[in-house]
Parts: C-alpha cells; sequence; structure tokens
C-alpha cells in the first residue's frame, strides 16, 4: 500500500490514502449538509412570512413544502428526527392559530 509522508511542524505524519479519500469526501459532505440546511432556513422563513400574512392556503402549501425538505434531511441524516419534528410542530402550531 502506498503511503504518503507529510512533514508537519519538524514532524513526519504517515497519511493513508484511505484518509486522505475519506477527508476529501467529508469536505464534499459538509458543503452539500450546508447547502440543505441553508435551503431549509429559507423554506421555514417563507412559511413564518406567509403565516404572519394571515394567508391560510400559502401557509399550508409553504408547511408542506418544508414538511418534505425536513423529511428528505432525516433520511440522509443531515438532521435529527426529533430536530425536524420540532421545528415542523411549532410551524403547525402557529399556522393553527391564523
Amino acid at each position: 500500500m502506498l503511503e504518503i509522508t507529510k512533514l508537519i511542524g519538524g514532524i513526519a505524519l504517515i497519511v493513508h490514502p484511505s484518509a486522505l479519500k475519506r477527508h476529501r469526501q467529508s469536505l464534499k459532505a459538509r458543503e452539500r449538509n450546508i447547502d440543505v440546511k441553508s435551503r431549509i432556513r429559507t423554506l421555514i422563513k417563507k412559511a413564518r412570512q406567509a403565516i404572519d400574512s394571515k394567508n391560510g392556503e400559502a401557509a399550508a402549501l409553504q408547511i408542506r413544502a418544508v414538511n418534505k425538505a425536513l423529511g428528505k434531511a432525516v433520511s440522509k441524516r443531515i438532521i435529527k428526527n426529533n430536530t425536524a419534528a420540532r421545528w415542523l410542530s411549532r410551524l403547525a402550531r402557529s399556522a393553527a392559530a391564523i
């Protein structure tokens, strides 16, 4: 197996190719997770705006979109199940108050 040696601070470190590959993968996943979380926050913001404007139909559509995005993020383990449930519950409660 090919090992790469790096000199960091005067100390030689052996970095395995599999560790380098895993690091590249983690950077890609991190970028993807940040994008998904940003999209979810945007959808939640739009749903809150629809709720604040007292538009029940628009609020229902936005909450459905949030629910779909949260479910997808949970299935890909980007956010935890209880967190998604809590966010959705808060939106649903405020929408029910319209």
